[in-house]
């Protein structure tokens, strides 16, 4: 068994799960801290706009806390956060937590119903709002938390087309924290300059870039939206030397024609995860990054963010495999077959979220006795090496955006002229997966493809809209059982240009 990461200062508890020792209480002890030791270290750029140290961080945040309390938020209550990525975005989400409020990030790209759906859900008694101003009130930082405390609740989509909120721990956050610094092989005493260009909602973005760099001291450098240019513009003019992002990201860069012009040498650490990745690419990223550590890392919204890695040594040798259980992490397979030895892989440690918000039987479907059911099959070697080979849930994983066909086919079934409908992941170089429908129509005229998408359009984010569509009169082949299958579509459908 080949182990790879650092495992010191690790204890168990009365349970068996690993947890990292001397860790801050909570996310606010852990600002405090590195406020005290770096308050003149630049903590937040957003491009294009403003930078901040951290004392200027934690004393804007303070305010925002002091103008949600005057509002009546409360210990406990949820604020709900609806703005895009930049410094507003982390100004809300540290206000709210000194506030002593839960975060619930929203994703920005849902409809107006599913955002209506989270903020109900979730309780939110405060919503963060674009265009609006932040509260502001007199400092306040509240105090006394508890590392099994609820910080945040992360949406994320379930098979019946309801988000389930993933309730995470201030001792979830911080000890995905330690495990980012521990895989990546970040130095402690500050000088990484990380660039977001993912979704600030996301546990990547969040966890696994803002919140480790605020521990380091370091420098989160934000891009307010995605533009490719505007990406690799941020490279050179920001000093970037860490980069953490999905698989199509990378290959949209590559793929720029000056991509060669760029100087790379400074780039220290490339990060990659979010979704299945071609071992072309990573061959392509160890080339354009020649100076950088590159990764794989892989985990889930209810594990917080990071369950394991695949460090440098191994990127170009096994870029089929997501790596090994991170150093708190436990890692088991759940009804293993025993001649391909894939199973469902479970996942156990202090960075598994403590159940899902207000849904008590999800809860006991997912998480039982200190265990994560993932829903991803896999195979672990006798090495430790996980390779992921399917997933039991029906989801599309498009360039790490997570989308269910259940919910893709309810509203697509919803369209007057939809018989069957059959959703599936088209495979793609750049995104990994793009999603794919197959729709049976009623008899009658034949229906127009954008009509149907434009219909879609109104009752799923944009990115859950299918990419490619086939019209055919041809039922969909199902199982003795009904069940469409799907494994059939997937092998020999024919799909043709996409249609958006």
């Amino acid at each position: 068994m080949i182990e790879p990461f650092d495992k010191s200062g690790i204890t168990r508890d009365s349970l068996g799960i690993a947890h990292y020792d001397n860790r801050p209480a909570s996310l606010i002890e852990m600002l405090r801290a590195t406020v005290e030791k770096t308050p003149h270290a630049e903590a937040i750029v957003e491009v294009g706009a403003e930078r901040v140290t951290y004392r200027q961080l934690w004393d804007r945040a303070a305010r925002v806390a002091g103008g949600l309390r005057a509002q009546g938020i409360r210990a406990g209550d949820r604020a709900a956060i609806r703005l895009p990525n930049g410094l507003d975005w982390c100004l809300a989400f540290f206000g709210a937590q000194m506030a002593g409020a839960i975060v619930v990030p929203v994703n920005t790209r849902f409809s107006e119903p599913e955002v209506s759906y989270v903020v109900s859900d979730s309780g939110s008694a405060f919503v963060f709002l674009p265009g609006e101003p932040l509260p502001d009130g007199a400092p306040f930082v509240a105090g006394h938390w508890k590392p099994q405390d609820v910080a945040a609740i992360f949406y994320t989509s379930g098979t019946t087309g309801f988000p389930k909120g993933a309730m995470t721990t201030h001792e979830g956050f911080l000890a995905n924290i330690e495990t980012c610094r521990r895989c990546n092989v970040l130095p402690t005493g500050g000088g990484v300059r990380n660039l977001v260009s993912v979704p600030l909602f996301h546990v990547t973005g969040c966890n696994s870039q803002l919140l480790p760099m605020c521990e380091l001291g370091c420098t989160t450098v934000i891009l307010p939206a995605f533009e490719v240019r505007a990406f690799l513009a941020a490279i050179q003019s920001e000093r970037i030397n860490l980069l953490v992002s999905v698989p199509a990201i990378y290959w949209l860069a590559l793929n720029q024609p000056d991509f060669a012009d760029l100087d790379t040498r400074a780039i220290k650490w490339v990060m990659y995860g979010g979704a299945p990745i071609a071992p072309a690419l990573v061959s392509r990223i160890m080339e354009a990054f020649p100076e950088a550590r590159v990764g794989n890392g892989f985990g889930l919204t209810e594990c917080t963010s990071v369950a394991t890695f695949l460090p440098h040594e191994y990127a170009h040798t096994r870029p089929d495999s997501v790596g090994f259980a991170a150093p708190v992490v436990d890692l088991e397979l759940f009804q293993t077959d025993p001649e391909s030895g894939v199973g469902e892989l479970l996942i156990r440690g202090p960075n598994v979220v403590k159940g899902y918000w207000n849904k008590p039987e999800a809860t006991a479907d997912t998480f039982s006795a200190g265990w994560l059911h993932s829903g991803d099959l896999a195979r672990i070697d006798g090495d430790g090496f996980v390779q992921i080979v399917d997933r039991k849930k029906d989801m599309i994983n498009r360039g790490g955006e997570n989308v269910y066909c259940v919910e893709v086919e309810s509203a697509l079934a919803a369209h007057p002229a939809v018989y069957e409908v059959a959703v599936v992941g088209v495979p793609d170089e750049m995104m990994g997966e793009k999603v794919g429908a197959v729709i049976v129509p009623r008899p009658g005229p034949l229906p127009e493809v954008g009509e149907i998408l434009a219909f879609a359009r109104q009752r799923l984010a944009d990115f859950k809209v299918p990419q490619y569509v086939v019209l055919r009169q041809e039922p969909l082949a199902r199982n003795p059982g009904g069940k469409v299958l799907k494994a059939r579509l997937r092998q020999g459908m024919q799909w043709g240009a996409p249609v958006r």
